[in-house]
Formats: structure tokens, sequence, C-alpha cells
């Protein structure tokens, strides 16, 4: 949706966007092993070079080169999308498509676990209850970590989020400090994460993380937003912000796994969609169904 209203990856239009992809192998370029025909796969839409030295610290998001299936390249918005067999990764055949497509989505999130460092036994507030949002409550709870604080102004969708192991939810903005404090003994939470992509909700995150905790950057803001940073604040207290975008190598093989041993509620994410001749009434009709944690389009 950040594509399509022109707030991201706007300098790479016009192009077949896509990059949630899961699809059977139709063609196999020469050379290839370990692939076949016909074979389920999901797919690692970052292409690094591979040589440079981000890319050698698995740090492929940061290589001067790298290339984005969908986003900075075309995409799976198409009958046929070519992508690099290093990059296609087997997918279990009796998990259905529309479980592998969230393969990606839900790499994301395990980076950004990753990257915070968060563990069990530890707090944490998430701030969106949108589609990344639900992913990032129930993995947090997969890792153990308690409670789990989500908000969102939509109360149908923090009711979701509870339903896929929230412990608390808040959809009224003036009762959510009160809310973290009354589930943290006061502390504030041990780690926030802003999964909305406002700089607003980036200062109260600040503002809700205990003394030494942790801000996880993960809502996308407009390229030109900066966020007032307290300095003095943040060096005493030994707080950190971090930012985390995009799920990649190891972490698409450890989704992929969570998903295909049942360990995330897939149910709230599958339930819209559309054939591709529709695709345009997909996004179209997007604001009008906030139920729909996502909407899938089904290429044949």
């Amino acid at each position: 949706m950040h594509i399509f209203h022109g707030n991201y990856a706007a300098d790479a239009l016009p192009m077949i966007p896509g990059h949630e992809l899961t699809g059977h192998i139709a063609v196999i370029g020469e050379g290839v092993a370990g692939l076949h025909e016909g074979q389920p796969v999901v797919v690692d839409m970052n292409i690094g070079c591979t040589r440079c030295y981000w890319c050698r610290r698995d740090e492929v998001l940061n290589c001067p080169d790298m290339q984005q299936i969908g986003i900075t390249m075309d995409g799976a918005f198409a009958e046929f999308v070519s992508v690099p067999a290093r990059l296609a990764i087997p997918a279990p055949a009796h998990v259905p498509d529309d479980i592998l497509a969230l393969t990606e989505p839900l790499s994301c999130v395990v980076r950004a676990a990753r990257k915070s460092g968060v563990t069990f036994g530890q707090s944490a507030l998430v701030i969106g209850a949108g589609p990344i949002g639900n992913l990032h409550v129930q993995l947090l709870r997969t890792i153990g970590v308690a409670p789990i604080i989500v908000t969102d102004l939509s109360a149908d969708r923090v009711q979701m989020a509870l339903d896929c192991g929230a412990d608390v939810g808040v959809s009224d903005p003036t009762q959510l400090a009160a809310a973290v404090h009354e589930a943290t003994d006061g502390r504030g939470a041990d780690l926030v994460i802003e999964s909305v992509g406002n700089a607003a909700l980036y200062q109260v995150a600040l503002g809700l993380i205990r003394r030494g905790g942790h801000l996880a950057a993960f809502g996308l803001t407009g390229p030109d937003t900066a966020l007032p940073l307290d300095i003095l604040t943040t060096v005493l207290q030994e707080n950190s912000v971090k930012g985390s975008v995009a799920g990649v190598g190891e972490d698409m093989h450890d989704a992929l796994t969570l998903l295909s041993h049942g360990r995330i509620h897939t149910g709230p994410f599958v339930g819209a969609e559309f054939p591709l001749e529709r695709i345009q009434d997909a996004f179209d009709s997007y604001d009008s169904r906030p139920d729909d944690l996502k909407t899938q389009i089904v290429m044949a």
C-alpha cells in the first residue's frame, strides 16, 4: 500500500510490485542444482551483490547494489516472476500457498525481534495492531515475552491481537501510558515496537520504554520525517533505538519453519483473496476492509 500510494520506492515506478510471494517453479535456469520444476518455494526478495562488506556481514539490506523484487525491480503481481535460484527456498508441500505467502512479512518480524535482543520474561509494547503488528505480537508470545501490550485506534484490531496472544489491549490513546505502567509495575516496557510509521507515535514510544529500554524502529515514515531525540535522557538511561525493515537470509528460513510447524495463528491473514484480473479492486477496496489483515492475490 505504501508503494501504491507513492510513499515508498516511488523512484522505481513504473514497475510490477509484489514482494511477499510464494509459487511453484515453472522453469529452471541453466546450471541450477537442488531445485526442480513444480517445486513449491518461497522467495527471499533481497538481492545483494554477495561480495561487499555488508553482504559478507549478513547486512544485505545495506548493500550499495541491492535490488528488491517487487520494490526496485519487477515483482510477483504477475503470472510469472524471475528470481535468483539461490533465493528460492524450498517449501514443505503440506503447507498451503496462502500460508506460505506470509513467510516474507513474518521474516521481517523475526529480524526485528532478533535485532532487539528481546527474550523470555521481558515486557513489550506493540504500537499498531495491523498485519505486521499482529505478527509482532504472535512472535513475541512464541519467544516468551510477557506481558505483551498492544495498542491501535481500531478496537477490532486490538481484539484480534488479544485473540492472537496479547495480554493487554488499548484502543484509547489517553489510557495507553497508564496501561503500560500498570502492566510493568511502573517501569515502562523493556521493548517498544513502533509498527505504524508515525513520528508522533515514535515520540510516544520513546516515553514508554523503561530506563535502559529499547525502541525498535519498524514503521515506515515519509522520507523527510525527523524525530526529536532527548540525547541527555538517552545517554543517562542507556536507552537504545535500532531500525529494522525486512527479513533476509536466515530470517526467511526461520519464518518458514515457524509457519510450517503452526507456531503462528494464520486465520486472520488469509481470508481475503482476489484473482489477478481484479487486482485493482483489491487495492481500491483495501481501506474499506479493515478486518482483512492481509489481502492475497491469486495468480492462477
